[in-house]
């Protein structure tokens, strides 16, 4: 089957062993002097191992690979104690694999091995300090309602949330998960939904949800390569990705065109602009 795995560039590798504790499935040892894959079964290619490497020889891929197998990842987490079994969990319920997450619970219980608790506060989001340099879209705006504009919508009673799975981070998404498998998905920039009051009534509901913003993340390969798995492995329907109308996010688009391209299945694309003041400036299939 194909999948999204990890690969490691030896030429890259420096033999520093940094990544083997960020591997907790057993997927990654040490062979002469080297980090090496030693089984397609241990590898989940959720990238826990990602950002961990100096000199950025680990990646991923989707290739030809054995289907995971979380039961034999158990064998090997159990015998590493409560910390890396907790640390486990917790990475595939970040990542949204109930299925896995299940079969590692029963394998627990099985053993008569108790469960860690789970952690009552979620991490912070690491920050990123970014010059805006001279970009139009930076420009300060005061985007108060004109007083003689028309009334706002009616804004009795609440509506509710149209998001159905999390994480929704496209670093953080895993191209596997059941929550993307066949669905009409979303590529948002991050400011869309904010800008766009009926955001989710109007394009999220019904569809799953994948956020990213074109100027200010780091490692654009990495997201290239999830889209493609998208639309490859998850054989995702439809594609819409919506940008605010500044230049700098006409990126996203240009990043899931090029990632569509290297997709051997063919899938509609939409591409939808949005004023900074919420409107739609553009829609269309591309």
């Amino acid at each position: 089957m194909k999948r999204s795995i990890i690969t490691i560039d030896q030429d890259k590798c420096t033999g520093c062993g940094l990544c083997i504790p960020n591997c907790p499935e057993g997927a990654i040892q040490m062979i002469d002097g080297k980090a090496r894959l030693i089984s397609d079964l241990f590898c989940d290619g959720l990238g826990a191992c990602l950002g961990h490497c100096p000199e950025g020889a680990i990646t991923t891929e989707v290739r030809e690979a054995e289907p995971y197998d979380e039961r034999k990842v158990m064998e090997n987490i159990v015998k590493q104690g409560d910390n890396t079994i907790k640390a486990h969990l917790e990475h595939l319920k970040s990542h949204g694999q109930t299925e896995f997450y299940n079969i590692a619970i029963a394998v627990l219980k099985g053993k008569n091995i108790p469960i860690p608790g789970e952690k009552k506060e979620k991490p912070m989001a690491h920050a990123h300090e970014h010059a805006t340099g001279g970009c139009p879209g930076s420009r300060a705006m005061d985007l108060s309602r004109d007083e003689h504009a028309p009334a706002a919508g009616d804004e009795e009673g609440k509506r509710p949330s149209q998001l159905s799975h999390w994480p929704v981070q496209l670093h953080l998404i895993a191209p596997m998960s059941p929550h993307f498998k066949g669905r009409d998905v979303v590529l948002s920039a991050d400011c869309v939904a904010y800008a766009m009051g009926d955001f989710h009534k109007d394009f999220l509901k019904g569809k799953a949800l994948a956020i990213a913003c074109p100027k200010l993340d780091e490692g654009q390969e990495v997201y290239s390569e999830k889209i493609t798995a998208l639309i490859d492995e998850a054989q995702i329907n439809t594609l819409t990705v919506m940008i605010m109308e500044v230049p700098c996010c006409r990126g996203l688009l240009g990043l899931a065109q090029e990632a569509a391209s290297k997709a051997k299945r063919k899938i509609p694309i939409k591409a939808v602009v949005v004023g900074i003041k919420g409107d739609i400036k553009s829609e269309a299939w591309v």
